[in-house]
């Protein structure tokens, strides 16, 4: 799943040389190796064997009438299983095709065939609508009754058929599915390929330096504050330049949803994210309001830092300023990082620190950064209990921490392993669960073991962290649901999306940052925003940092009693809504309660960190 940037350190070239690379040659030799040509022609006959065999049983055929009997049973369970096996394969021959992109998209021979598996793409979306609309024609309780392989995907069954309700007709679901490629995922590649290719110039200690955008981002992170705001002015800059094509692919897209979603009788796009992400309208204002509440705490930890760097309110390009000093500041090599992160998921379990070091071992990391990489981090499974990792590793404690967020997504993917393909979908909501614990486990632990001045590092590099999933997030959701208000009645212009941009981060960030100096190009900085399948695709990480901040309280209250009940919960995250699966720990995620008590853990921090900052020197 994708991270929050992290920064990189443009002179240490020697270093960044020596950061690994992922290992994909365990999949295939290479994408022009005959193995590979095998494999995919492979994966594309199990899509029209799949066709087939829907074109053989009527499924989703809007002229034939569906009597349910023991028949359908076994078509339903025969159906079910060649899903499963054909979304596996397709899965794992488009994470390493994606991986070649995501690590150069200049590479034309894996773009090309990325075009090819998109096609494939089409074909079973389609084949997923005539699924939808079929079993909205099931009666769910008495396939369930009849069937094992039906009640051990009941909640799939429930979603379906909550979606067929809105369903458009199927020549018509078929034209959305064959014109995604041309149209938003169009806009969307577009944006993915532009903007790890955009380089931006700027001046580094005297001379014109040009540099990939991500790495210029990443000198928010850098010490000096010339350099930062230096970079912070080029960035906008090379933004401005690049708005237009970046204004036409975000009104695109957000354009197609609005337009699918009036179609498909849905109240919003909002409302359609919710079902998604298997969460209620309830619980998302609970979060929101809780949230909004807690703003006035990370006021006071912006204006700290503030006052530390020698001012009164952050500009933005120091909200990611190194502060104080010590080796949480700099100095985490990444065998170090490596180290640490293993024996800290030791302390929770043997099969935490076991997957951590079997992916260092058989190399499931790319840390280093370069030119044409996607900026950011993520974690992708590949095929069943093995995941690949991607980040942009710079020696700070910001960027164990990442690393360790990403090894929680594939630790999650580990506890899945077990269930189908159909079961193993996650909403985002719950996504993000287990990479905050075991980025909870990493930060708490080294608080735990270092000094003063390495904690102040650290408990910052966490608020960082913490303010941007609560108070960055909330701004890109105000933004997000502007814009899609907005674009119902028109195209809105570059200098109209940096006005709801701004406004948004007044409502949030507030008095804590200047306001001559925020950034209004936000909505072209994040990818986040350019996908027509997801949404908001925002306040989920939210639900994951806050969700799992409670569920960490629980761990510290039993350890033993909460680690098999925490693995299993993992592997039902496609089996049930995410307040059922809360009630797993008795918590109720419908009441700011909960919420505030998580955001009562990130308080704590706040008040540390004062109290640290009180007798820090300022800048």
């Amino acid at each position: 799943m994708p991270r929050k940037s992290t920064p990189i350190r443009a002179k240490k070239v020697t270093e960044s040389a020596k950061l690994p690379h992922w290992d994909m040659s365990v999949i295939f030799p290479s994408l022009d190796s005959p193995d590979f040509s095998l494999g995919f022609e492979r994966a594309i006959a199990q899509v029209d064997a799949l066709q087939a065999l829907f074109d053989a049983h009527d499924i989703g055929n809007p002229g034939v009438d569906v009597h349910f009997s023991q028949e359908t049973v076994g078509i339903f369970e025969a159906v079910l299983v060649q899903i499963n096996e054909t979304m596996d394969g397709i899965t794992e021959i488009g994470s390493y095709v994606s991986s070649f992109i995501t690590t150069d998209s200049r590479n034309d021979l894996a773009q090309s065939v990325m075009s090819r598996i998109q096609l494939q793409g089409v074909r079973l979306s389609k084949l997923g609508t005539r699924l939808t609309a079929w079993l909205g024609q099931l009666p769910a309780e008495e396939l369930k009754a009849q069937s094992a392989v039906a009640a051990d995907h009941a909640y799939a069954l429930e979603k379906a058929h909550l979606q067929a309700q809105h369903l458009l007709a199927r020549e018509t679901e078929d034209l959305v599915a064959e014109l995604s490629p041309s149209g938003g995922d169009g806009w969307a590649k577009l944006y993915g390929n532009y903007t790890s290719q955009l380089m931006v110039t700027l001046e580094l200690n005297g001379q014109p330096t040009e540099l990939p955008m991500s790495s210029v981002r990443n000198l928010a992170y850098h010490s000096e504050p010339a350099v930062r705001r230096q970079a912070y002015e080029a960035e906008l800059k090379a933004w401005r330049s690049a708005s237009v094509p970046l204004a036409a692919a975000l009104n695109s897209i957000k354009g197609e949803v609005n337009t699918l979603v009036r179609h498909r009788r849905w109240d919003s796009a909002l409302q359609t994210t919710l079902v998604q992400n298997n969460m209620d309208r309830e619980s998302l204002e609970a979060m929101m309001s809780a949230a909004h509440d807690a703003f006035p705490d990370f006021r006071r930890y912006f204006r700290a830092k503030a006052r530390l760097l020698g001012n009164e309110r952050l500009p933005w390009f120091d909200i990611f300023a190194p502060i104080g000093s010590g080796k949480g500041e700099e100095s985490w090599s990444y065998s170090e990082a490596t180290d640490f992160i293993a024996q800290q998921f030791a302390t929770f379990s043997p099969k935490m620190r076991d997957l951590a070091e079997r992916s260092f071992r058989e190399n499931w990391i790319d840390a280093e950064p370069r030119p044409g990489k996607r900026d950011g981090a993520f974690c992708m499974r590949l095929r069943k209990d093995e995941s690949r990792i991607l980040m942009n590793f710079k020696e700070t404690f910001n960027s164990v921490s990442t690393l360790a967020h990403e090894l929680g997504h594939a630790y999650h993917n580990l506890n899945l392993a077990g269930r189908t393909a159909t079961q193993r979908v996650t909403p985002m909501t719950l996504a993000e669960t287990a990479s905050i614990f075991c980025e909870t486990v990493v930060t708490k632990g080294a608080l735990a073991e270092r000094g003063a001045d390495e904690q102040f590092a650290i408990l910052e590099a966490s608020l960082q962290s913490a303010g941007q999933v609560v108070v960055d997030i909330t701004s890109r959701f105000l933004f997000e649901n502007a814009l899609f208000a907005q674009r119902q009645e028109r195209e809105l212009s570059t200098d109209e999306l940096c006005g709801l941009m701004l406004d948004a981060q007044e409502k949030t960030y507030g008095d804590a940052l200047e306001p001559d100096l925020r950034h209004p190009f936000m909505w072209a900085a994040k990818s986040h925003y350019y996908s027509t399948g997801r949404s908001f695709y925002n306040y989920p990480y939210m639900f994951g940092q806050l969700f799992a901040l409670g569920l960490y309280a629980r761990y510290q209250a039993d350890p033993n009693g909460f680690r098999s009940a925490y693995d299993d919960l993992l592997s039902s995250t496609g089996l049930a809504d995410a307040a059922n699966l809360a009630n797993r720990f008795e918590i109720d995620i419908r009441t700011p309660a909960f919420w505030r008590s998580s955001l009562d853990v990130i308080r704590a921090d706040i008040d540390r960190f004062e109290e640290l900052a009180s007798v820090q020197p300022a800048r």
